[in-house]
C-alpha cells in the first residue's frame, strides 16, 4: 500500500533537527507536570509528553490519573507555549484528548497489537486533522505494525508517524526491549514517506543507554526521539529507571551527532558500485550452493537417508565460525547467515525427498 503522507511540522521546532518529544513516563501531579515542563522548556524542548492513561503489564501499579490531568497539559500549552503528546487506547481517550486541544496522539505497543483497538481508535479519528504516532507491537511483527498504521491512514489520518521501542523478548538482554533494528529499517523500505522516531526510554530500560541508542538512532536516519524526562527520575511512580531530568536530557541532545543523510560524493558512488558487485557474487554463489544441496537431497532420497545431518551442521557452524575470527568477522553473525542458509536447504531437500 503506497502512503501519500503530509510532513509533520509544528511552528517553532526547528525542521533541521530530529524532533524531540520529553516528558515524564506518568502525569503524577500537576506540580510535577509543570516543574517537569518548565524545566524542558528552558531547555528548548518544544513538545511536551505524559502518560494520562497507563497500559500496565500487571495489575497494581500505577495506571495513570485518567482525564483530569488533561487539564494539567492545557497549562502547560497555555503557560509555556509548548505542543502536548499523550497515550491513547481507546475512542474514549481520544475524544478526551482532542477536547482538551492534545497536539499529538500516540498508540502504545500494547494497543498496536490489537486490530480491533487499533480500528476503534481509527473510527474515532475519521474527519480529525492530528498527528498520530503508533509504537511498534510488543512482539516483533512488522506486518501488524503496518496494519495498524493502514487502519489510521484508511481513516483520514495523513500526518501519520511510527514510533520504534523495540521489542519484548523471552530472554534477559542488555536491553528492556531489544532494538532488533532491521525491522525499522524495513518499515522505512516498504512505507519510505513514513516518519520513525525513536524510544530509547522503552528500548533500553535504562537512562544510562538513552544516550548511545539514541546516537545509533540518529546513524540510522530516524526523523525523532521520543524520551522521558522528569523533574526528579528517582521519585518516579513509574518506570524511573528508565527517566532522565531535563538537564541530562539537554546534554544528551546537545552531543547528538545528525549525519548528512543528502551528502553523496562520487567515492561513495563508487564504493556502492562495489558492494553491488559483491552482493551479485554472493547470490551467485549461493544459486550454486543451493544446486548442490538439491543432488545432495536427491542422494539421501535414493540411499533413504534423512535430511538432517545434525552432527555435520555442527561441524560447518564450528568451523566457519572459526573461520569468521581468522577473517575479522562476527563469529556469532555468521552463524545467523548460515543457520539461515541451512533451513532454506532444509526445505529445498524437503521438498525433493517428498515430491
Amino acid at each position: 500500500m503506497t502512503m501519500e503522507l503530509s510532513v509533520i511540522t509544528f511552528e517553532g521546532v526547528d525542521p533541521k533537527r530530529p524532533m524531540v518529544i520529553a516528558g515524564p513516563c506518568s502525569a503524577e501531579t500537576e506540580e510535577q507536570v509543570l516543574t517537569t515542563a518548565r524545566r524542558l522548556a528552558d531547555r528548548g524542548v518544544k513538545i511536551f509528553r505524559a502518560g494520562v492513561w497507563k497500559p500496565r503489564t500487571k495489575p497494581g501499579g500505577f495506571e495513570g490519573g485518567g482525564e483530569p490531568c488533561l487539564e494539567w497539559l492545557k497549562r502547560v500549552k497555555s503557560e509555556l507555549g509548548m505542543y502536548t503528546a499523550v497515550e491513547v487506547a481507546n475512542a474514549r481517550h481520544v475524544k478526551a484528548s482532542l477536547d482538551a486541544g492534545i497536539d499529538i496522539l500516540w498508540i502504545g505497543a500494547r494497543t498496536s497489537a490489537n486490530p480491533f483497538a487499533v480500528q476503534e481508535i481509527a473510527d474515532a479519528l475519521k474527519g480529525v486533522d492530528v498527528t498520530v504516532l503508533v509504537k511498534n507491537p510488543v512482539n516483533p511483527d512488522l506486518e501488524l505494525w503496518i496494519g495498524a498504521l493502514e487502519r489510521l491512514y484508511n481513516a483520514g489520518i495523513r500526518r501519520l508517524g511510527a514510533i520504534h521501542r523495540g521489542f519484548s523478548e523471552y530472554d534477559k538482554s542488555l536491553y528492556r526491549n531489544a532494538p532488533q533494528w532491521h525491522i525499522p529499517i524495513e518499515l522505512h523500505r516498504r512505507l519510505p514517506t513514513l516518519p520513525i522516531f525513536c524510544d530509547p526510554s522503552h528500548m533500553g530500560g535504562r537512562r544510562e543507554l538513552i544516550a548511545p541508542l539514541s546516537q545509533e538512532a540518529m546513524d540510522l536516519g530516524f526523523d525523532g526521539l521520543i524520551i522521558e524526562s522528569h523533574c526528579d527520575p528517582d521519585c518516579a511512580w513509574s518506570d524511573k529507571n528508565q527517566q532522565v531530568t531535563p538537564e541530562s536530557l539537554s546534554l544528551i541532545l546537545e552531543h547528538l551527532v545528525i549525519r548528512d543523510t543528502m551528502q553523496t560524493t562520487e567515492s561513495l558512488a563508487e564504493l556502492r558500485r562495489e558492494i553491488d558487485k559483491l552482493d551479485n557474487e554472493l547470490l551467485s554463489l549461493l544459486s550454486k550452493r543451493m544446486r548442490i544441496s538439491r543432488e545432495i537431497g536427491q542422494y539421501k532420497k535414493e540411499h533413504n537417508m534423512p535430511v538432517l545431518q545434525a552432527q555435520r551442521y555442527d561441524e560447518i557452524l564450528n568451523k566457519r565460525g572459526a573461520q569468521a575470527v581468522e577473517l575479522d568477522l562476527d563469529p556469532e553473525f555468521i552463524k545467523t547467515v548460515l543457520r539461515a542458509i541451512h533451513e532454506e536447504s532444509v526445505q529445498v531437500q524437503m521438498k525433493l525427498i517428498n515430491g
